[in-house]
């Protein structure tokens, strides 16, 4: 048996419906028994033929919780004017594979798992597939109603001030500790071009963004040259897109970040006193897999929906 189901197997075992507010470990126990265990079945498939596909999955997932909380608004496809379609929703994906698991999960056990509760699992299986800590994910959560764009002008954009994304976490009940955390999920993926011209070549002043190590300057610019293809992609963590590891931290404190946003968290003396606690050479320095799960079972609590608020979707993309 494959790594990962083991582990869904073992929570399945254990498991037993350790409750975080309305939510709770093995919600799914009796009325879905398997409901872990398909979801992490059709992820590492997708995962497998495609290994961009876990940070996009695990992306997924916090921009549903930012909008509106974890209520799968970020699935509906409609029209134009729906949640995914917002300018800071640009770039998203994997939305086949939730929807893939929830055709599974419909097949075996009808109108019972939402599609809330697919993206929150999804995001931790593919955690665990890409070298990163399996957690338990309190589930229960139920679908939401509405999905519009203009509830997500409130996302952090890139090139924000350190205080606005403070503000932004704290609004949704995140601490200083979880933006450094979350924003370390960036440890895996790409991002696009798209998101580069300020700091590359409209920064205030000296023209491109200061704290870029001089050495890693050229590198990013010839991969976004100016006036280039918005739509090229660069891996976010330098050297290790695809593995689950601390190294963001080293390539945020050594000029190597990539993102406007990331590079930012080394500029405020709070945020960078965090970053440099998981670096330290220490035996008792703090587990950033430990704390990483810690905020994402935290993120993933964010206003969500529960008992007979909103529904369970018979598909993930459509409203019943």
């Amino acid at each position: 048996m494959d790594l990962l189901l083991a582990f869904i197997t073992l929570i399945l075992i254990l498991g037993s419906a350790q409750g975080q507010g309305n939510l709770a470990v093995g919600f799914y126990s009796r009325t879905c028994p398997n409901a872990e265990r398909i979801v992490a079945s059709v992820v590492q498939e997708a995962v497998r033929a495609d290994p961009r596909k876990a940070a996009m999955l695990l992306r997924l997932h916090f921009h549903d919780c930012f909008v509106q909380g974890c209520d799968g608004s970020i699935l509906i496809e409609g029209n134009d004017q729906t949640e995914m379609h917002a300018d800071g929703h640009q770039g998203l994906g994997g939305f086949e594979v939730i929807e893939k698991a929830k055709a599974q999960l419909e097949a075996t056990c009808r109108g019972v798992v939402s599609c809330a509760d697919i993206v929150a699992m999804a995001a931790r299986d593919s955690v665990a597939l890409s070298n990163g800590p399996f957690y338990q994910v309190p589930t229960g959560r139920r679908d939401g109603r509405l999905s519009n764009k203009s509830f997500a002008a409130q996302m952090p954009e890139v090139n924000e001030p350190v205080q606005s994304f403070k503000a932004k976490f704290f609004q949704k009940g995140l601490s200083q500790k979880d933006l450094v955390v979350l924003s370390a999920a960036h440890t895996i993926g790409t991002t696009a071009c798209f998101f580069m011209p300020h700091r590359l070549y409209e920064f205030p002043v000296f023209s491109s963004d200061p704290t870029i190590n001089p050495a890693f300057l050229p590198e990013l610019k010839k991969i976004c040259p100016e006036h280039g293809d918005i739509n090229t992609r660069l891996a976010m963590d330098h050297g290790s897109e695809l593995t689950f590891d601390d190294n963001i931290f080293r390539n945020i404190r050594d000029g190597f970040a990539v993102l406007e946003s990331d590079a930012k968290l080394y500029t405020d003396p709070i945020t960078r006193a965090i970053i440099d606690s998981y670096l330290m050479d220490f035996v008792f320095k703090p587990s950033f897999a430990k704390d990483f799960a810690e905020s994402m079972v935290k993120m993933g609590r964010i206003d969500v929906k529960t008992g007979s608020q909103g529904e369970i979707r018979r598909i993930c993309k459509s409203f019943n």
